[in-house]
């Protein structure tokens, strides 16, 4: 530990004595709030009810008809959340993790539907919504949790609200709403490998309410979970600073309200560390052996990576009567990152790439809602979407050998989308309803591309052009919803559900000459969803059971592979996005919760996923039967035991062990069986002293054993590199918040 690690330690210590002396004093008090014991216990017995935006209105999770997890602001705290990564193993059939070679660039995957390369002119195949803004592209993505007052996760195709690139589903962050009370909060928490976070908000008024605005910031940091053993610098660190602020206009006696919102993110992290598989035997004359850390490189290139990122938007509500609402939301997000990528983990440059990325989107929505509290309701409007994304890669391969290779991908790709949506409810009874959606989209993407060889490293002298296109690809789709609920008795409510969801094509930006087929345009994606579900409430509130069975036609799956070729007698591999042709995706999920007291809380999940090739042509031969989909573990599943007490020191203690479990997983589309990962669990745990309803300590761990997983790789035969990327090591965290 170090010294200024022992001195954070010692005023953490003398903060809790400080503390813990006037609440032994109120140790004979039922509860830190002051309330009579029974008062005290029916307040925790029974579930609490959330409230969720997944059909862009206000509704109870319980009646909701769609699969959606949300877990409010104290659930995220319980469960120890740190980032959008976390989700995974709380969350049914749902994979997320930061990408191979960078900290905050986020693959997601739901259901088996996803994509795992974030180069531009790819479209995730979960959205990301940010205060309902769409972020398009996964650089800076993996969106830290801080001031947040729920993350709602919607499972399936949701085309006909959400519509550009959620075919698979949505993870939704929203952010502490503005409010009318001068309020705050902040927190300060340490940890193993140099961890030290701060995070602070504050939330303020005029006298009258009608001017309110907020600020909040994090800043993120700890050392590196292995190192370059070349030059000593650390990997796998985190450097982030944060921050958001929001300003509001809610005038008194007036029909509208006008909020604006900015954020802003600097990650400055250097570069993740990974391991070899294997000695490259072919092309290292050293045979170098591979390190006994997870993390540990030994790589000749400079470690410095960042993505400096954000955005701002304006919300403009306007109540048109009782029953009709119109809102206008106008958003501008932008990012640079520039990150280094040394496959083979060596000094010496056998494949070796430095890539830079930059992008910005505008988009505008115009919605309108219905809710006179009848027998009708709703929600339709229009969506306007620019984007335009690109950079460049600059790659060395065998850069010390007489084979050597040096390239580029460059270029930018433009998006235009517009889209026309309705969705609308209709109770047919009290207790059966339908639902009907539809959404149109027009899309267009031109894709400005030129790749090509040079001469040596410094990128100058031009010998050869791999692409050189200029092109433009418009698609239109129609994504329909049908959807019925039915309150099958006043504690279960059943649901059945048809959708499509839909993910444009495009250009292969990697294209290469070298392989003809690199040139050709990938496919739109669709997939057709049937799913049947039911949210039941039982045992007098206490227990709360969450069930849906899907089955899926996914068609022209986009994949990106990667094939080797000999290039002036070099041998060195292309990036290829290819669609794989016909799949069916098919499971079963179940989320619960039980309080069989007021003192526990058991909580969990079980997934069950089934994804299967019907066609994969590959040269004219279909190859299904020997294909496998990537991030989809056929099992998953997370149980989180909670235990609320009232310790004789006074105040309530929280304490929490969780467990999540997943089968085989193949992470990239090579399907190593090296890089694949074998089942796995992880063990979590916490205890939170909320010494009152303004000052609490918690201790956190993840990864309690220790365990070594692999969360993505790569597999390149032809320069002997087989790397494998490991999840964070066991993490434990000591935290205190004030609140005022």
């Amino acid at each position: 530990m170090t010294l200024q690690h022992q001195r954070i330690s010692r005023l953490c210590l003398a903060l809790a004595a400080a503390f813990a002396a006037p609440a032994m004093a109120q140790q004979t008090a039922p509860a830190a709030s002051g309330k009579p014991a029974d008062e005290a216990k029916s307040e925790v017995t029974t579930l609490e009810t959330v409230t969720v935006t997944a059909r862009r209105r206000e509704e109870s999770l319980r009646d909701v008809p769609v699969a959606v997890t949300a877990m409010t602001e104290k659930a995220l705290e319980t469960l120890g959340v740190k980032d959008l990564g976390d989700l995974q193993g709380q969350v049914p059939n749902l994979t997320v993790y930061a990408a191979r070679g960078s900290n905050t660039t986020v693959t997601s995957f739901i259901r088996g539907v996803g994509q795992a390369d974030p180069l531009w002119g790819v479209d995730p195949g979960v959205g990301i919504y940010f205060d309902d803004v769409y972020v398009a592209r996964p650089q800076g993505g993996l969106l830290d949790v801080f001031d947040v007052q729920r993350v709602e996760v919607l499972r399936g195709p949701q085309g006909t609200l959400y519509g550009k690139n959620t075919i698979g589903g949505a993870i939704k962050y929203v952010s502490r709403p503005l409010g009318k009370d001068t309020e705050g909060a902040l927190s300060f928490a340490f940890g193993n490998y140099g961890q030290i976070n701060l995070k602070a908000a504050a939330g303020a008024a005029s006298a009258d309410g009608q001017l309110r605005g907020r600020v909040a910031l994090a800043s993120l940091n700890h050392d590196g979970y292995g190192h370059n053993l070349v030059d000593g610098s650390a990997v796998s660190n985190q450097k982030t600073n944060a921050g958001r602020a929001s300003f509001g206009f809610f005038p008194t006696g007036m029909p509208f309200n006008v909020l604006f919102s900015i954020d802003r993110t600097r990650d400055d992290s250097n570069m993740r560390g990974f391991q070899r598989m294997a000695v490259n035997s072919t092309w290292d004359p050293l045979k170098t052996p591979v390190p006994t850390s997870r993390y540990d490189i030994t790589s000749g290139m400079a470690n410095a990576n960042f993505t400096h990122g954000g955005g701002q938007s304006l919300t403009a509500t306007w109540n048109v009567s009782d029953a009709w609402t119109a809102k206008f939301i106008s958003a501008y997000r932008s990012g640079d990152t520039a990150t280094g990528i040394d496959f083979d983990g060596l000094p010496n440059k056998i494949a070796d790439v430095r890539a830079s990325y930059s992008d910005s989107q505008r988009s505008n929505e115009l919605q309108f809602t219905y809710d006179a509290g009848g027998t009708q309701s709703g929600v339709f409007g229009l969506y306007q979407f620019d984007g335009k994304a690109g950079g460049t890669v600059l790659n060395a391969f065998l850069a010390d050998t007489i084979f050597r290779s040096f390239g580029n991908t460059n270029g930018k790709v433009y998006t235009k989308s517009t889209a026309v949506y309705g969705d609308w409810n209709w109770r047919l009874t009290p207790d059966l309803g339908l639902t009907a959606g539809l959404r149109l989209t027009e899309e267009s993407k031109r894709a400005v591309v030129l790749n090509q060889g040079f001469s040596d490293g410094t990128y100058t002298k031009v010998v050869a052009t791999a692409a050189d296109f200029d092109k433009t690809r418009k698609v239109h789709n129609t994504a329909p919803k049908l959807s019925m609920d039915y309150k099958f008795s006043s504690s279960t409510n059943l649901y059945a559900t048809a959708s499509r969801g839909f993910k444009s094509g495009g250009y292969n930006v990697r294209a290469n000459q070298a392989n003809p087929l690199t040139l050709k345009p990938f496919e739109d994606e669709t997939l057709d969803s049937f799913e049947l579900g039911s949210k039941m409430v039982l045992d007098g509130g206490r227990l709360e059971l969450n069930a849906a069975a899907f089955h899926n036609k996914y068609k022209n799956v986009q994949l990106s592979v990667f094939s080797t070729v000999v290039i002036n007698g070099a041998p060195t591999f292309l990036g290829d996005f290819t669609n794989a042709g016909k799949a069916t995706v098919q499971g079963a999920e179940l989320e619960f919760v039980w309080r069989p007291s007021s003192a526990w809380t058991v909580s969990g999940n079980l997934a069950a996923l089934h994804a299967k090739y019907d066609e994969y042509m590959d040269k004219g031969v279909n190859v299904a039967k020997d294909k496998k989909f990537s991030n989809a573990p056929k099992f998953q599943g997370g149980l989180n035991l909670e235990h609320l007490s009232q310790p004789a020191f006074g105040g309530l203690l929280r304490a929490r062990v969780g467990l999540s479990y997943r089968t085989k997983v193949y992470p990239t589309t090579d399907l190593s069986e090296i890089i694949a990962q074998d089942a796995y669990s992880l063990l979590s745990a916490g205890l939170i002293w909320e010494r009152s309803k303004n000052l609490s300590f918690s201790l956190q761990g993840s990864n309690l054993t220790d365990k070594a997983y692999r969360t993505d790789g790569y597999n390149i035969p032809a320069l002997g590199i087989l790397s494998g990327y490991y999840g964070a090591p066991r993490t434990v965290t000591l935290g205190v918040q004030m609140k005022f």
